[in-house]
C-alpha cells in the first residue's frame, strides 16, 4: 500500500530556478562595478550640480533625500503588506512605493556616478572599504529585486526580504557617508 505524500508548493516544485537569474545578474552588476571601481583610475571630479559648494555635499544632500525616500519605501511597504497595527493601506500608497523608489533611484545615480567615477573603490580606510563593498552590493540587490518584480512564482517573502537588504545596504552607506560627512565637516550645501 502506497502512503500518499502531502502536495508540495509550486514555489518548491522549482527549487531555485524563479531566483536564478535575478540573483545572478544582481551578483554580476554588482562585481562589475566594483571591477571598474577598482580597476578604473579616478578623475577627481565627475558631476557637479548647481547650488552645492562641492561634490561631497551634492553627494551628502542627494544621497541624504535617497535615504528618506528608502524610509517611505519601507513604511508604504508595510502598509501595503498589513504590517502597521491599525493602519489601513490608502488607496495610493502603492503608487506612493513606485514614486518614492523611482525617485530614491534617480537620486543615487549622480551619487554613485561620482563615486566610481571620480574616486572609484578605495580600499585603504576602513570606513570607505565599507562604504564602496555597500554601494556595489547596494546596486546588485537592486537588480535582483528589480528583476524579481515580475516574477510570479517567487515566494511571498521574496521581496519583502530583498527590499530589507536594500533598506538596509542604504542606512550602511549613509552612516559611511552622508553621516560621516555631516558629523565631520557640518551640514552644509
Amino acid at each position: 500500500m502506497t502512503i500518499p505524500q502531502p502536495a508540495m508548493p509550486a514555489a518548491e516544485k522549482r527549487g531555485a530556478a524563479p531566483w536564478l537569474v535575478p540573483l545572478l545578474a544582481g551578483g554580476f552588476v554588482a562585481v562589475v562595478l566594483g571591477v571598474y571601481g577598482r580597476a578604473h583610475t579616478p578623475t577627481g571630479f565627475a558631476v557637479g550640480l548647481s547650488g552645492f559648494s562641492g561634490a561631497q555635499a551634492m553627494k551628502s544632500w542627494l544621497a541624504t533625500g535617497t535615504f528618506l525616500l528608502a524610509i517611505v519605501q519601507v513604511v508604504s511597504a508595510m502598509a501595503m503588506y498589513g504590517k502597521l497595527r491599525g493602519v489601513r493601506a490608502p488607496s495610493w500608497t502603492a503608487t506612493l512605493h513606485r514614486w518614492s523608489g523611482r525617485t530614491a533611484f534617480l537620486l543615487s545615480v549622480p551619487v554613485a556616478f561620482h563615486c566610481l567615477y571620480a574616486l572609484g573603490a578605495q580600499f585603504d580606510v576602513p570606513r570607505v572599504l565599507v562604504h564602496s563593498l555597500l554601494g556595489t552590493f547596494f546596486y546588485g540587490v537592486f537588480v535582483a529585486k528589480m528583476l524579481s518584480l515580475p516574477k510570479r512564482d517567487l515566494p511571498g517573502w521574496t521581496l519583502p526580504v530583498l527590499g530589507g537588504l536594500l533598506f538596509t545596504t542604504l542606512t550602511g552607506l549613509w552612516l559611511t557617508s552622508s553621516f560621516w560627512f555631516f558629523t565631520t565637516f557640518g551640514i552644509a550645501l
